[in-house]
């Protein structure tokens, strides 16, 4: 019995000597992330969903346009997911008289110095925030359009590339449609997620009141408390990570059917094209890091299809006169798609 209980002793103490075991690197990018997420919320009051979906759009790597109504935490949100990774963010309100040189920059005569300076816009940061994009003109939407997809600014025929990790957040009002444009499909294909952001649940609501009333004279939060848990580099390697992810070829031909379906479906004017499976697969990866899996489950295409796809469709005049959204339509699609098992 005394052999057994110092073989069991000595077992033990061996246990306890072992040097503890490293994370792997994809261990760390979900601990990062878990911090990024964790960091976000403290600021931005209830809109879990919102949060999370806008994360994955930057694992990704894409660009998001959020519809919403004012005062919803857009601004916020876009401050304290840049103070995070110890970003630069800056902030654009887009008018009808906006000129492209307002937003990407031009060039400016120095009298002191007697030479032309660039003088740089305010997309040269890490997050933009291009606030109400769709009042702007076409002119400058289609400048906006180089920048997101190039990731480059092009100024007097001189090409600057931009600082990555690069992010366009763009909001459009819902509830004013006078003095605006709409934006081309060209644009709209561009960005990864489409997002809607809804009014806060009752008790979120009072937390947000109560957090803003509290001591303060402003009438909005600040981002005071939150802290940089990662740097910019960190966020590149994390979207390396997420572009690595696994996934199931079948997994690759149901997203592809879903979309492929939007093409087919009756009361559908135009469906997404291959962009649409495209942005599904990356943002399932994404998806997939965030929920703490490196592989990509049926489970994650569902749930990234609505932001995924919903401003890459259009509904015919007739579908719409009956109240159906692009919502309902691709719900009713996934519904009808048979998911592989995995």
């Amino acid at each position: 019995m005394d052999d057994i209980e110092n073989t069991i002793n000595d077992a033990a103490a061996e246990k306890m000597s072992e040097t503890p075991k490293e994370p792997s690197p994809f261990e760390l990018a979900v601990t990062l992330v878990k911090c990024l997420q964790n960091e976000v919320s403290q600021v931005v009051v209830g809109q879990r969903n919102v949060i999370d979906q806008v994360l994955v759009a930057l694992l990704a790597g894409g660009h998001v346009l959020i519809e919403g109504a004012p005062g919803l935490g857009k601004t916020l949100l876009v401050k304290a997911l840049s103070k995070s990774f110890n970003g630069n963010s800056a902030r654009i309100q887009f008018t009808p008289d906006l000129m492209p040189s307002d937003i990407c920059g031009h060039m400016m005569y120095d009298s002191k110095m007697e030479e032309f300076r660039l003088r740089k816009g305010p997309v040269f940061t890490n997050i933009l925030l291009a606030d109400e994009v769709n009042r702007a003109s076409a002119k400058t939407q289609s400048a906006l359009l180089e920048v997101m997809q190039e990731q480059q600014v092009t100024i007097e025929g001189n090409t600057l590339a931009l600082s990555l990790p690069y992010m366009v957040l763009a909001t459009q009002n819902p509830l004013e449609q006078e003095g605006t444009y709409p934006l081309p499909e060209a644009q709209l294909d561009r960005f990864l997620l489409k997002i809607l952001i809804d009014y806060p649940e009752v008790s979120e609501e009072v937390d947000m009141v109560t957090a803003v009333t509290d001591n303060s004279t402003a009438n909005a939060l600040d981002v005071d408390s939150v802290r940089a848990v990662m740097s910019a580099d960190h966020i590149l390697k994390l979207q390396k990570i997420v572009s690595g992810l696994q996934v199931d070829r079948r997994v690759v031909e149901y997203a592809v059917d879903i979309v492929r379906q939007t093409r087919l479906w009756s009361g559908v004017s135009v469906g997404a094209g291959p962009r649409g499976s495209i942005s599904l697969i990356r943002s399932a990866r994404a998806a997939a890091l965030l929920a703490g899996r490196d592989f990509v489950t049926p489970d994650d295409i569902k749930k990234i299809v609505l932001p995924a796809l919903r401003h890459r469709i259009a509904l015919t005049p007739a579908l719409e006169i009956e109240g159906h959204s692009t919502d309902d339509v691709l719900l009713d699609i996934v519904g009808k798609v048979e998911a592989p098992r995995i």
